[in-house]
């Protein structure tokens, strides 16, 4: 399964802009959580469209929320669309969960049982969002921390079926792989074998940590890559080739410099599978 054009990027933090927008590491690219920059106008929009013009920039959405019974809001998706129409982002993406009931909207990404109904259900708005933006969107799979009654389909058959039914592609978290599996008592390493690899099209690596109350395993992005996860991530692109990949940390940011040596381990990792070209 060759692939090519792959890099390794960093979410973009406004602390870092002086130093992202300077940085001199080839292919290097950026991600941002969409809902930060769906405004009007303003310094904010006006940032990150200064900086999109000397960087490629990834769009991560966290509010759509595919997996719920409700309509997708239009208002959000139509704001969705001006931001890609200004940026022209190289990937966008998506979370395979719910976070809105109604005029309800919950802080978390929120999981579902994996049956004929939701399946129909996700199909439908990964649908309309690909149409409306008239591009592929990738799907993220989600971290886990209890078991959850009614699945019919364990989820890599979940993520077959979501592929063959809408051309999306997928969003491999690899950190989210790692809680999950310890989380429910899986293999790590079977759940990833198991995926449509050739539907992958972006990489997430991030922290985690220990929950101190229990044995859980938090999707915090508060931390360094654990060793866990670079392992699985050298194994992973050992069966797909080199494939666009984040280094994601989101809480106890640390200097530029810290996120930049991780960005170029996991570079490393992507040159020995022949990477060349841009995301």
């Amino acid at each position: 399964m060759a692939r090519s054009h792959a890099f390794a990027g960093l979410g973009l933090k406004p602390q870092h802009f002086s130093e992202a927008m300077d940085a001199e590491a080839d292919g290097l690219w950026f991600e941002v959580h969409a809902e930060n920059y769906m405004v009007e106008g303003g310094p904010r929009r006006a940032w990150i469209e200064t900086f999109a013009m000397r960087r490629p920039i990834s769009l991560h959405g966290v509010g759509l929320s595919l997996a719920g019974v409700d309509d997708l809001d239009q208002d959000h998706l139509g704001r969705l669309e001006q931001l890609c129409g200004r940026l022209s982002p190289c990937l966008v993406s998506e979370h395979l969960a719910w976070s809105r009931s109604g005029s309800s909207y919950f802080p978390d990404l929120l999981p579902f049982p994996r049956t004929a109904e939701s399946l129909a259900v996700v199909s439908a708005h990964v649908d309309q969002l690909q149409t409306r933006l008239n591009r592929q969107v990738l799907l993220e799979n989600p971290a886990l921390y209890g078991p959850l009654p009614g699945h019919e389909w364990e989820e890599a058959e979940f993520l077959s079926r979501l592929v063959a039914k809408t051309g999306c592609g997928l969003l491999l978290d690899l950190n989210n792989v790692v809680v999950s599996a310890a989380n429910l008592g899986f293999s790590a390493w079977n759940y990833v074998q198991d995926l449509p690899l050739s539907a992958v099209g972006e990489i997430h690596l991030a922290g985690h940590a220990r929950d101190p109350d229990g044995d859980l395993l938090i999707d915090d992005h508060g931390g360094p890559v654990s060793e866990g996860v670079w392992d699985l991530y050298a194994r992973t692109l050992a069966l797909t080739g080199p494939i666009p990949t984040l280094v994601e940390r989101d809480n106890n940011v640390p200097a530029f410099a810290e996120l930049m040596a991780e960005r170029d381990r996991a570079q490393a990792l992507l040159d020995t599978v022949g990477q060349v070209g841009r995301p």
